[in-house]
């Protein structure tokens, strides 16, 4: 006599509940509840925090140092592949012009649009709190920056000791991301020049590419735990006061960000003699996607898929525009987000700002771009701006509590320039394949739709959050 043992019944977790998006605002939820907590616990939270408040500084801190930590390899890599691509095209110096001059033209019309709704919104304005000491009220200039832009080591390397209470020395290892892109430019010209020779070189790096993007895959899936840290921090520091004047700063993000896609790109695609709808229906997917993982390199081959299929964009200049703009395109978060973000620090911190660093930030978005490095959340170019302008950077650890909520907008908004561009600058050059950027969707996310495997990166209902993006 035989007998069958049945098999333990395993419950699975709804389909919801491994939602991204939903991992996110449960995260911010859980974040101001414990940072409540914390503040009914006692204890200064600055000068001496209770465990509470430690555990959270602790958990918001480590996630942003790991988050940081990919930038440095993350730029080198994706910018020497982009320009090693520029070998497969025609007219390559002309084309690689053009894409870079039209990148700052919409950074340009971007960052203006942040800076003017920073000072209508008046975000961070009227909370009375007090200005940080170690603020000395020394704003950046001009040639410090762009002097800031020549490397003085090959790896953009910066080293600071410091003496401790205890009289101990302590050195920290600091990066400048802008002097690292330069290098990586300097570095993918020369492996374009040396030709053959340089293939191994390549090969090398676009292994290192692939791996780099796999890493920053999984630091984007704990960012539901950095939420919890960096928003109850925020709410134990500053209190509950403080999450009105971040909730003005999120709906003035965005508005900037919704200006941008739905009325500046429109006018570009229009002014071009192309469809707005065929545009819209073409990137939509690489949008969707963009919103949920929140970042341009892990929504790259999809952006590039669209790019080439739907838009119809020549494979050869797409395989170097579309990933160079996903290291350097950031019109969300390079533009609209540094702006509204500097108004919003010197408005809680009580600074005025002049105009001459108004137009600093100007300067800074469209030259700094490439500091977002496509990662999720901007915090390297919020670091930037604000040294610069000589702000506290206090005011990083406060918006951080809700770089989630408006990094989805922000990347969404930087993958469809990131589509965009190329598509413009092909039109112009008379490369673009006008036929296949007209051509019906039929409700396929490719006008082709043959690869199944990207075409299942979207759903009916947009973009599958559980999906990890192809190469990501």
């Amino acid at each position: 006599m035989t007998s069958t043992a049945s098999k333990p019944s395993v419950s699975k977790l709804p389909a919801w509940a491994g939602s991204f998006g939903i991992q996110i605002i449960l995260a911010l939820i859980v974040g101001l509840a414990l940072g409540l907590l914390a503040r009914q616990l006692g204890g200064d939270p600055k000068t001496d925090p209770n465990g509470l408040v430690t555990t959270l500084s602790t958990i918001g801190s480590s996630y942003v140092s790991i988050l940081k930590a990919a930038v440095v390899p993350l730029i080198f890599t994706a910018v020497v592949s982009s320009i090693a691509n520029l070998r497969q095209v025609t007219n390559a110096a002309r084309l690689a012009w053009n894409t870079l001059l039209w990148f700052a033209i919409t950074s340009l019309i971007a960052v203006t649009i942040g800076i003017f709704l920073g000072v209508l919104f008046q975000p961070g304005s009227g909370t009375g709190t007090a200005t940080p000491e170690e603020y000395t009220g020394k704003s950046g200039d001009w040639w410090s920056f762009l002097i800031g832009l020549f490397p003085s080591n090959f790896l953009g390397l910066s080293a600071s000791t410091k003496a401790a209470e205890s009289g101990a020395l302590t050195t920290s290892v600091s990066f400048n991301v802008l002097q690292i892109l330069v290098i990586a430019i300097v570095v993918g010209i020369a492996a374009l020049k040396v030709g053959k020779a340089a293939d191994p070189f390549l090969k090398l790096n676009g292994s290192a590419l692939a791996v780099i993007q796999k890493v920053l895959w999984w630091i984007i899936r704990l960012a539901p735990i950095g939420t919890v840290g960096l928003i109850g921090n925020a709410v134990a520091t500053y209190g509950w006061t403080t999450m009105g004047s971040l909730v003005k700063f999120t709906v003035a993000i965005y508005v900037g960000l919704a200006l941008v896609m739905f009325v500046v790109y429109p006018i570009i695609v229009r002014t071009h003699g192309l469809s707005i709808k065929q545009y819209f229906s073409g990137v939509w997917p690489a949008v969707q996607l963009g919103f949920v993982s929140r970042s341009s390199i892990g929504t790259l081959p999809l952006t590039q898929r669209v790019t080439e299929r739907n838009l119809g964009v020549p494979r050869a200049y797409a395989s170097f525009a579309v990933p160079l703009g996903a290291t350097t395109k950031m019109d969300g978060c390079a533009a609209i987000y540094p702006a509204v973000a500097a108004i919003f620090v010197a408005q809680f911190f009580g600074i005025q700002l002049d105009l001459g660093q108004y137009l600093l930030i100007v300067l800074v978005s469209v030259l700094g771009s490439a500091a977002t490095a496509g990662t999720t959340g901007a915090v390297v170019m919020l670091t930037l701006t604000l040294s610069t302008l000589g702000l506290p950077l206090a005011g990083v650890g406060l918006l951080l509590a809700v770089d989630p909520i408006v990094d989805m907008g922000r990347t969404a908004l930087n993958v469809a320039g990131q589509a965009l561009v190329p598509t413009i600058v092909a039109k112009r050059q008379g490369i673009l394949d006008e036929e296949l950027y007209n051509a019906p969707r039929n409700g396929n996310p490719f006008a082709d739709d043959s690869d199944e495997e990207l075409a299942n990166l979207t759903t009916a209902d947009g973009a599958d959050p559980q999906r990890e993006p192809a190469n990501a």
